[in-house]
C-alpha cells in the first residue's frame, strides 16, 4: 500500500490526464509551428494549449509533492523534469515562448504522457 493519500494522487493524475486530452483535441488542426501564430484563432490554440501545459507542469510537482517523489521515478518513458520544467519555462517567460517547442512537445510527447499517466493510474488502481 503506498505511504501517501491514494485518493489525492488519482485526483491529480485525472487533472493531468483531462489537461493532455485537452491538448490533444486542440492540437489537432494545427499542421506545423506557422499554425500557431500565422492567424489569431492560431495564436489561440497557443495561448491555451499553453495554459494546459501549465497546469500539466504544476500538477506533475504538485503530485511529487504528494508521493514524496516515489511514484513518477517509477515510469522512465517521460523526462519528468523536462515536463515540470515546461510550466516554468512557459510561465516566466511566456513572451518567448516558442511555437516550434509548442509544436514539438504537442506532436511527439503529449500522447506518449496521456498513455503514461493512463498506465499510472491502472496501476495504482490495482493496489
Amino acid at each position: 500500500m503506498p505511504e501517501y493519500d491514494k485518493d489525492l494522487a488519482f485526483e491529480i493524475l485525472s487533472q493531468i490526464l483531462r489537461s493532455a486530452h485537452t491538448i490533444m483535441k486542440r492540437f489537432e488542426p494545427i499542421q506545423s509551428a506557422d499554425d500557431f501564430v500565422k492567424s489569431e484563432a492560431g495564436l489561440e490554440k497557443l495561448d491555451a494549449i499553453c495554459m494546459q501545459l501549465i497546469a500539466i507542469g504544476e500538477s506533475l510537482k504538485n503530485l511529487d509533492k504528494v508521493t514524496k517523489g516515489s511514484l513518477l521515478k517509477n515510469y522512465q518513458q517521460i523526462d519528468w523534469r523536462k515536463a515540470k520544467g515546461m510550466r516554468d519555462i512557459i510561465s516566466h517567460h511566456y513572451f518567448d515562448v516558442n511555437a516550434e517547442a509548442i509544436f514539438d512537445v504537442c506532436k511527439n510527447h503529449i500522447e506518449r504522457l496521456s498513455q503514461t499517466i493512463e498506465k499510472i493510474i491502472q496501476d495504482l488502481s490495482s493496489i
